[in-house]
């Protein structure tokens, strides 16, 4: 091949050569593309045929009505495993309760869900971390080994109140734990 042929006077690349490098990049780019797009229709596919586990649904509209999120069946509760379950209603723009307790060292099950829009949820210095979608309950499973109140903020913007829209979990020793009926609940300790 002569060289005039790839080089335009003063040194410069000719076209055609420009062409066929636009070309592999365009086609190089078109396949990526292309494997994004199916990566991305399979998925969907897959998880429609075989949905999460662990997927619960609650009738927001009813939510203190009866079942599990009935006003009277909102705080800590001791399961007869001894873990402790934490139900809790998030809404605009407040958790119910505000404050519950929980024994350190515990396994802790928080169990929520929400009236009306999407809210977040997650306690400082832990691994609980989840969004709460109206329609749905969610389970965030924890334990705390240190003593101490920690802050329970919404995490997913949920409209104009949301910037105070916090609560708090506060974790007692065990013996300050007390020792609840199967049908009792508990918000936070007295002061």
């Amino acid at each position: 091949m002569d060289e005039t042929q790839d080089t335009a006077p003063g040194g410069l690349v000719a076209e055609p050569v420009v062409v066929r490098t636009e070309t592999r990049w365009l086609l190089i780019m078109a396949g990526m593309l292309g494997i994004m797009l199916a990566v991305v229709v399979l998925t969907g596919v897959f998880q429609a045929l075989h949905p999460l586990s662990h997927i619960e649904i609650v009738d927001p509209t009813t939510l203190h009505l009866s079942g599990e999120f009935v006003e009277s069946n909102l705080g800590s509760a001791v399961e007869p495993d001894g873990a402790v379950t934490v139900r809790m209603i998030a809404h605009q723009y407040m958790f119910t309760p505000q404050c519950v307790t929980v024994p350190v060292g515990t396994l802790v099950r928080f169990r929520l869900t929400s009236p009306d829009v999407t809210h977040g949820f997650i306690i400082a210095d832990t691994n609980a971390n989840a969004m709460i979608v109206p329609g749905f309950v969610s389970e965030i499973t924890t334990r705390f080994d240190r003593l101490g109140a920690y802050e329970m903020p919404c995490h997913e913007f949920c409209g104009f109140g949301h910037h105070g829209m916090w609560a708090r979990v506060v974790v007692v020793p065990r013996d300050h734990f007390p020792t609840l009926r199967p049908d009792e609940r508990m918000t936070c300790v007295p002061r």
